[in-house]
């Protein structure tokens, strides 16, 4: 019996790695294929990617003109999946976004009519220049996979994944996005500016050629869910969820911390950042390196996006890390 048992956990094991081997070789080409549109940009996108496994969504911020809405473009154009882009603006109305009924006069009856989030892949552009109304449109596709209007559901196809991208709040003719509606990013991602070199490569890749118009998709929607399917099989030890547990705990010292949606996000984007590392398990590393993005846009109260960072480098460096064979013990 124990020498079946032990046959058992080999199969598995040898099954589970070699179904992270076919996702990691899914991200990798997904990265190479960004990569020949965005110039200084690799952990950017794999932090992109690391939440696409995850199953969540992400929210990118930063300045016009460094590349957001040509990121999400990028990723887009890489996966076999539907895609719809949405320009947010102050007279988008919620119906815009999901969709309405209307009276259809050859039927005699009232007929649906589905909007852009009946997609795969959404793009909800400069989404803080929306009112709130229209952003919380969002809130229950996000949430759920759903879209109900008029009383009716309709479910979502998976995958669906939603980037937004925002300019800072500063910026004149937006509207901060509620903290409901932060809560559902599972990361907010700063683009960050290019180097000298990375500027210079980036004219004389972009003089003559267009490579976003050529590129191409190198994965299928059945991929990307087979992909978030095995990131919810990625190992993590105990003692790494009890740290993640304990990274949030404190957060709510003294202040509205970290929802406990907050936690579930952390701890899938470090799965979902294992996977891009090519690895089935987590290593403290993996949270370390998401934490900043998952749990900053979380801290409620007025703090700014420089405060908001230090509180969490704080937190992580006042949290000893565990040691562990992180393999072990599955």
């Amino acid at each position: 019996m124990e020498n079946n048992s032990n046959l058992s956990t080999s199969i598995l094991s040898t099954s589970i790695l070699s179904t992270s081997n076919l996702s990691t070789n899914i991200l990798s080409r997904i990265e190479e294929n960004v990569a020949k549109v965005m110039i200084g940009k690799k952990e950017v996108t794999r932090r992109l990617l690391a939440s696409l496994a995850a199953g969540g969504h992400v929210l990118l911020e930063d300045v016009p003109g460094t590349g957001k809405t040509v990121l999400a473009r990028a990723l887009a154009k890489s996966m076999g999946c539907r895609f719809e882009r949405v320009q947010f603006t102050p007279d988008l109305l919620p119906s815009d976004v999901t969709g309405l009924s209307y009276f259809d006069q050859e039927k005699g009856a009232f007929t649906f009519r589905e909007g852009p989030v009946f997609t795969n892949i959404l793009l909800a552009d400069e989404i803080n220049r929306a009112t709130p109304r229209t952003q919380s449109s969002l809130l229950e596709c996000m949430a759920e996979g759903q879209v109900t209007v008029d009383g009716r559901t309709w479910v979502l196809e998976a995958p669906f994944f939603v980037i937004a991208t925002q300019n800072p709040v500063e910026t004149i003719g937006c509207f901060p996005l509620p903290e409901a509606q932060l809560d559902r990013f599972v990361m907010k991602i700063r683009m960050g500016g290019l180097s000298d070199a990375e500027e210079r490569q980036m004219i004389d890749r972009f003089i003559t050629a267009q490579p976003l118009a050529e590129s191409d998709a190198v994965c299928s929607a059945e991929d990307i869910r087979n992909l978030q399917e095995q990131c919810r099989q990625v190992y993590v030890h105990d003692d790494l969820r009890d740290y993640i547990v304990a990274l949030v705990q404190v957060t709510r010292k003294n202040r509205t911390g970290v929802s406990p949606r907050g936690t579930l996000a952390l701890l899938r984007a470090s799965q979902g950042y294992a996977l891009v590392q090519g690895r089935d398990y987590v290593v403290p590393e993996d949270i370390k390196t998401v934490a900043h993005d998952v749990l900053c846009h979380r801290l409620i109260g007025e703090f700014d996006d420089i405060q908001r960072s230090a509180v969490i480098t704080g937190i992580l460096n006042s949290i000893e890390l565990p040691t562990e064979d992180w393999k072990a013990k599955r």
